[in-house]
C-alpha cells in the first residue's frame, strides 16, 4: 500500500496527507475547494484549516476526483461523517475492487442510525472498510508532533497492515481486530466533548466537569456493550484516549462547542462539531434499545433547546443514588 489517496481537504485531511507523505508514501490529497487546493500546490500551507503550519513534505494535490482515484492502492475517507454517504455515492464504480476504504471521520449517521462502516458496506460492498482513530489533534500531526492512534479492521490482518503503512517515527498505529468498538468510541467522545464544555463553560468548575466526563464514560461504555464492542477498545487510544483528549481543550471542537454553549454564545457559524448530529441518535439509540445514558439524551435535549443546562446539571443530581458499578 504505497500510493494512498486523502479524501478532505480539512484540517485533518490535510495533516493525514502529509504524514503519510512522511512516512514515505506516495500520497494524493482531493480537496473539493479550489482555493485550498491552490494554496497547497503554491505555498504548500493550508491557511484556511491549518494556518500558520508549512506542510513539509507537500502531498500531491487535485481537485479531479478521477485523478485522486487513479492507481490508488488505499483510500482515506476524511469527509465530515453526515457526508459520507454523499462522498461514496461518487466513488460508485470509479475505486477499484479490493481497495481498502478507512474511515477517518468520527461520527453516526443522523439519517439512518448506522455506523460509518456500515454506510460504507452498503456503498462500497466491493471494499474492505477500516477506521483510523485516536486523541490526535490535526495541528499536532500536520506539525509532526508525537501521536498515537488506532487502526482497525474486521480482518486482523488488513488492520494490521495498514497501521505498517501509515506509521513513521512520529505517528504510531496500534492494530485492532475491533472496528465497530472504534468507531462507537470517536463518534460517542465527540458527544461527552459537548457536555464537558458546556460544564467548562457555565463556570461549573472543575470538579464538576471530572464527574461529567467519567459518568459520561460509564454512557459511552453501555452503548459500546449493546453494539459489541470490547471492553478492552473503549479503555484504549479510540475509546478513553480520545476522551481525554476531547474533553480537557478547547483545540476539540466539540469542546469549543460546548463552550460556547455554556456561556450562551452565538452558535451560527462555528467550526463543525461532529457531536451535534450524532447526539441527537445517539439519544434515539439510547431510548429505542434501552439503554441508561442520561448524560448523552441531556446533551441532545440542551442542544435542541429543550432545557438550559443548569436545569440538565439539576436533573443528573437529583437522579436516585446509586451503587457507582450499577
Amino acid at each position: 500500500m504505497n500510493r494512498i489517496t486523502v479524501l478532505g481537504g480539512g484540517a485533518w485531511g490535510t495533516a493525514l496527507a502529509v504524514t503519510l507523505a512522511r512516512a514515505g508514501r506516495e500520497t494524493t490529497l482531493w480537496a473539493r475547494d479550489a482555493e485550498t487546493v491552490a494554496s497547497i500546490k503554491g505555498s504548500a500551507t493550508n491557511p484556511r484549516y491549518l494556518p500558520g503550519i508549512r506542510l513539509d513534505p507537500s502531498p500531491a494535490t487535485t481537485g479531479d476526483l478521477g485523478e485522486a482515484l487513479e492507481n490508488a492502492e488505499c483510500l482515506l475517507s476524511v469527509v465530515p461523517a453526515q457526508a459520507t454517504r454523499a462522498m461514496f455515492a461518487e466513488l460508485d464504480g470509479r475505486l477499484a475492487k479490493d481497495t481498502p476504504v478507512v474511515l477517518c471521520a468520527k461520527g453516526i449517521e443522523r439519517s439512518s442510525g448506522k455506523l460509518l462502516s456500515e454506510v460504507a458496506a452498503e456503498l462500497l460492498p466491493d471494499n474492505p472498510v477500516a477506521a483510523l482513530s485516536g486523541p490526535s489533534f490535526a495541528t499536532d500531526v500536520a506539525k509532526g508532533l508525537p501521536t498515537a492512534v488506532t487502526v482497525a479492521a474486521s480482518e486482523a490482518t488488513l488492520a494490521a497492515e495498514l497501521a505498517t503503512a501509515f506509521s513513521s517515527d512520529r505517528f504510531r498505529c496500534y492494530s485492532s481486530a475491533d472496528l465497530i468498538g472504534v468507531e462507537i468510541g470517536g463518534a460517542l467522545k465527540n458527544v461527552l466533548a459537548i457536555a464537558a464544555g458546556a460544564v467548562s463553560g457555565a463556570g461549573l468548575g472543575a470538579s464538576a466537569e471530572a464527574a461529567m466526563v467519567t459518568r459520561g464514560f460509564v454512557e459511552l461504555r453501555r452503548i459500546g456493550a449493546v453494539y459489541g464492542a470490547q471492553p478492552d477498545t473503549l479503555m484504549g487510544l479510540s475509546g478513553l484516549g480520545d476522551l481525554i483528549l476531547s474533553c480537557g481543550s478547547a483545540q476539540s471542537r466539540n469542546f469549543a462547542y460546548g463552550q460556547a454553549l455554556g456561556r450562551g454564545e452565538a452558535l451560527e457559524g462555528r467550526p463543525l462539531a461532529e457531536g451535534v448530529a450524532t447526539a441527537a441518535i445517539a439519544a434515539e439509540i439510547a431510548v429505542s434499545r434501552n439503554i441508561e445514558a442520561p448524560i448523552v439524551r441531556a446533551v441532545d435535549a440542551v442542544l435542541k433547546g429543550k432545557i438550559s443546562i443548569a436545569d440538565a446539571v439539576a436533573a443528573l443530581l437529583s437522579r436516585p443514588l446509586k451503587s457507582e458499578t450499577d
